[in-house]
């Protein structure tokens, strides 16, 4: 299987490494466009696979093409490479914003997968939602769901809507995460832990409390009466989280969004 990866940032790169971690493709079947002289120099170096400053003929070689470029660049890239496809070519794409209707139309394609995978996947822990046209066979996806599970979970959708969802949920959830991590970061150094104390506290409470939603069946709601005793100290907390309605403010964050998804995909 041939696999060509279409712009090598962050989530190109991180795809190219997984599938070789994986052995889903060796080296001398990943091809990697890259029009960067300075970036593709250094894919080289790394020797990720073949590196290729422009699109040329070798697209046609490709079984799978990933799409790995910022949206804003699909008008430059998408009549260059177009020559080069035909309806049955498969095309993953992991650009936010550009639907499926979109990349059939102007690549002249059938079979084309939407994915919106999130920063997590560079350290395999990603989560991906993904759907697709009609046209992909079951084969098809399945192909593409072991590359998706390559850098961490992936789930199917049918409706392509759902892929805005799933970026104000998982797409852009790590940053809340973050946010809620510097925010107990920055109450532990006015309590009067240090820098690296405060950053310890936070990120191995997060870390201690993954682990035991993962290896266990309660849910968030049940573990959070096992945490929180009557009159203790996080009732006292909660009680502030709820009299300022914090977990209403967390919903309309994910709500506005997951409006601004809709509007980029429009």
């Amino acid at each position: 299987m041939n696999i060509l990866i279409i712009g090598m940032g962050n989530m190109g790169e991180t795809y190219a490494r997984s599938l070789l971690h994986s052995r889903i493709v060796d080296k001398e079947h990943l091809f990697l466009l890259e029009k960067s002289p300075e970036k593709g120099k250094l894919l080289e170096e790394k020797n990720l696979g073949t590196v290729h400053p422009s699109p040329g003929p070798y697209i046609k070689e490709a079984d799978l093409i990933i799409l790995a470029v910022k949206p804003q660049d699909t008008d430059a890239l998408f009549p260059m490479i177009k020559e080069f496809l035909d309806p049955d070519r498969v095309l993953l794409s992991i650009m936010a914003g550009v639907s499926i209707e979109r990349i059939a139309k102007d690549l002249g394609t059938l079979k084309v997968i939407r994915a919106m995978p999130n920063l997590p996947a560079q350290v395999g822990m990603g989560m991906t939602v993904y759907t697709s046209s009609k046209e992909v066979t079951r084969l098809e996806l399945v192909t593409v769901q072991n590359i998706l599970n390559a850098t961490g979970k992936a789930i199917y959708v049918n409706k392509e809507s759902l892929i805005d969802a799933a970026t104000a949920i998982s797409g852009s959830g790590p940053a809340y995460v973050f946010y809620f991590m510097e925010s107990m970061i920055t109450a532990a150094l006015e309590l009067g832990f240090g820098r690296s104390e405060s950053e310890l506290l936070a990120f191995q409470t997060f870390r201690g409390a993954i682990e035991l939603v993962n290896k266990n069946d309660l849910s968030g709601e049940e573990w959070i009466k096992r945490v929180a005793s009557r009159g203790g100290t996080t009732e006292a907390a909660l009680k502030i989280f709820e009299k300022e309605k914090l977990n209403e403010h967390i919903k309309k964050g994910m709500e506005a969004a997951f409006q601004r998804a809709k509007e980029l995909s429009e």
